[in-house]
């Protein structure tokens, strides 16, 4: 279910991206500090002159850092963005006589295996979370470019979900679907 982790990719290359430019920035602050470096002296200034900058460079700064907070907030959310929580499911009727234990990925399998058989289908994820007594689906279907989703939706409501809830002896599974676009094209000929 890694995929469910939606940012994975992009924030490896973010957090590359900045580990190199501060590394970069490291060494050549120290390289300037030990003279390495002729492009700026070591004991110049940071700034030149010593006059205050203009009163719209403060609100530009304090603008442009409220903006940046935002935009790392809105990444730190992301990050915590992740499947829902599984419980094992028992089902017992009389505990003295046993108890039977079902779970959630064992359960959504076969539903996952028929969901990514649809054309236009390329993968499919399905997490089965909360209890037997308030059930939740999550679904994430990857499709291709071309596909109608309404086409796959209207196969999950009237083929997909209906079977699964009669395997699992429930009357309503709330289910969110979210469908990605991929650019592989799938193996199988639909």
């Amino acid at each position: 279910m890694s995929s469910l982790v939606r940012p994975a990719r992009l924030n490896r290359a973010l957090l590359g991206l900045i580990g190199l430019l501060l590394v970069a920035a490291g060494g050549f602050a120290v390289a300037t500090h030990y003279g390495l470096l002729s492009l700026l002296a070591p004991e110049a200034s940071l700034t030149p002159g010593t006059a205050f900058p203009a009163p719209w460079i403060w609100y530009a700064v304090a603008a442009g850092a409220v903006v940046l907070g935002l935009l790392l907030l809105r990444w730190l959310a992301a990050q915590l963005a992740r499947k829902p929580k599984t419980h094992t499911w028992r089902l017992e009727t009389d505990p003295g006589r046993g108890r039977t234990e079902l779970a959630p990925g064992v359960a959504v399998a076969p539903f996952v295996d028929e969901v990514e058989t649809y054309p236009g289908v390329h993968a499919a994820h399905a997490t089965l979370a909360g209890t037997h007594d308030r059930p939740a689906l999550a679904i994430v279907v990857s499709a291709e470019q071309n596909t109608d989703l309404a086409v796959i939706r209207h196969r999950l409501e009237t083929d997909g979900l209906p079977r699964l809830r009669r395997a699992l002896d429930l009357d309503t599974v709330p289910a969110t679907i979210e469908f990605r676009f991929t650019t592989k094209s799938s193996a199988r000929a639909s």
